[in-house]
């Protein structure tokens, strides 16, 4: 490799000159560590509108990472700009929907998840076509506790990977706890995996959801605090970039209540 390779050269002697902001390449852009601010303004990330009248972000990641907590304080510090999508996943098991790790009882939970998904999806559009949904987890989830191939989901339940990617205008990741060897039990009662399987499904998430044009990921972190802080404003970007009107900035502040 040569030594030269990233250096400018002097207008007058030839001679190289260190760059002061040399440009990463867009593989490595995904990955360093920017701000939220710098990670959705990087014009390589920017996505197609798709011809639906809300605007959708997807809230995922691993078990254990936050996604359901970073989202509901989202809600509550801009309010009716935004409206959760529940994850389906919880409401069918918390509903009584068994839960077997057997592969068929797996492919079967997973198909009933994805369609409650949809639904749920354009429910929540219909009913508040004005506001940004934040989605719970989204249809892609699936691949990843699927029971074999990531294409063996799409095919059964009738989609393509891409065809799910262009229902949301963003993806926000949490990464799991679990990377770090902490507790992913939190207070959600239908969790069963274990930090290994969470790590494992965290990367499996993660190799499919990258793939959407506007990726924005918020690494683990010893504090808790600091992560959601993190993708509180990462959050906060993605919705202004792409529902101005929805931004926290563009809102008039809310009335205390008496």
């Amino acid at each position: 490799m040569c030594v030269d390779a990233g250096k400018a050269r002097c207008s007058n002697c030839n001679r190289p000159v260190p760059l002061e902001n040399p440009e990463p390449s867009p593989t490595a852009k995904r990955f360093l560590p920017l701000s939220p601010a710098q990670l959705i303004l990087n014009p390589s990330m920017k996505a197609p509108r798709r011809s639906q009248d809300c605007y959708r972000i997807a809230v995922t990641g691993g078990p254990g990472g936050g996604k359901t907590t970073a989202a509901d304080l989202f809600r509550r510090e801009i309010g009716d700009g935004v409206v959760i999508v529940p994850e389906a996943a919880t409401i069918l098991f918390q509903g009584g929907f068994p839960r077997s790790r057997e592969p068929h009882a797996l492919r079967s939970a997973q198909t009933c998840i994805y369609h409650v998904q949809r639904q749920l999806e354009d429910v929540q559009a219909a009913l508040f076509p004005s506001r940004t949904l934040l989605c719970d987890r989204g249809t892609v989830d699936g691949a990843a506790y699927w029971p074999g191939e990531p294409h063996h989901y799409f095919k059964a339940v009738g989609t393509t990977l891409e065809a799910e990617l262009k229902r949301y205008d963003a993806v926000i990741f949490f990464e799991t706890a679990a990377v770090g060897g902490s507790s992913i039990e939190g207070g959600n009662p239908v969790r069963n995996e274990s930090l290994a399987e969470a790590v494992d499904i965290d990367r499996r998430l993660r190799a499919l959801w990258s793939q959407h044009p506007r990726f924005v990921f918020v690494p683990n972190n010893p504090s808790f605090f600091k992560k959601i802080s993190f993708g509180l404003a990462a959050l906060e970007s993605l919705v202004a970039q792409i529902s101005p009107k929805t931004s926290p900035k563009n809102r008039s502040p809310r009335k205390p209540k008496r």
